[in-house]
């Protein structure tokens, strides 16, 4: 299959995101495996920036650049300096554009101090309450995997990797809608194949709300959900087989169903 994919896509290997895409419009699965689906949002933006800050805080560092308000408004004229709120002026915006551009010249991030701040909140909320501790200390971080699953290629990164169990970190708009959310993103595809690489069938998310004060909670992937992602994970898998032996191109594929 590896072959195959390389030949089609020109990529080696099927990973959670383009499994998402298979159950829908294949066209969106074609584009995303050929490198031309760029999705970029600010909640992405925000998790990857999250994630490094809770696993690898020193890349996070290293990585990411907080702006610094009162430099661009220093180089700002008197008028623009004396306003209400500068930084909706034409000028404060055209420094901070300028600014973000040489930050990102050196293959860094710029990012404002109001974010940064929420995910350090975010994370000592983690740590305050106990659950930074008890499910991820001790684990391996960002751990990659590149294997043949009974002869399906699979590429991916989890977030923290233990002995008996597997953890992945997710916000949410809120902590009692994260279900739907499993459903809707697709979660439980990839709590089945992080279980089935590993061979681990304990499969928790620690779940975090992005709106102050950051209620955390610690969600187990339940036998179900994991049997729902399986069903979906073949349901991809076969959709993905029917394009590559040209059984139904991506221009020929839509949606059936009754409601």
């Amino acid at each position: 299959m590896r072959d195959k994919l390389q030949e089609s896509v020109g990529k080696s290997h099927l990973s959670y995101s383009s499994l998402k895409y298979a159950l829908g419009d294949m066209r969106l699965w074609e584009m995303y495996m050929r490198g031309e689906l760029k999705k970029e949002s600010d909640a992405l933006a925000f998790g990857t920036m999250y994630d490094m800050m809770l696993f690898e805080p020193e890349k996070a560092s290293s990585t990411y650049v907080i702006l610094d308000e009162e430099k661009i408004l220093g180089w700002c004229s008197e008028k623009t300096q004396s306003m209400k709120k500068p930084q909706m002026t034409t000028e404060y915006k055209t420094i901070e554009s300028q600014m973000i551009e040489e930050i990102k010249e050196k293959n860094q991030t710029a990012v404002s101090r109001e974010t940064w701040k929420q995910a350090e909140d975010m994370i000592k909320r983690l740590k305050d309450c106990g659950l930074y501790y008890s499910q991820f200390e001790g684990g391996q971080f960002q751990v990659e995997f590149n294997v043949d699953l009974d002869g399906v290629p699979l590429k991916g990164f989890l977030d923290c990797l233990h002995d008996d169990r597997i953890i992945d970190s997710k916000s949410s708009r809120a902590i009692d809608k994260f279900r739907y959310d499993v459903n809707s993103w697709s979660y439980d595809i990839q709590a089945y194949v992080y279980t089935k690489v590993f061979g681990i069938p304990d499969f928790y998310w620690v779940v975090q709300e992005k709106t102050y004060p950051y209620y955390p909670a610690n969600v187990k992937c339940s036998d179900e959900t994991l049997f729902k992602g399986e069903m979906k994970f073949h349901q991809a898998l076969e959709n993905i087989k029917d394009w590559l032996n040209g059984d139904q191109r991506s221009e020929e594929h839509y949606a059936e169903f009754v409601v």
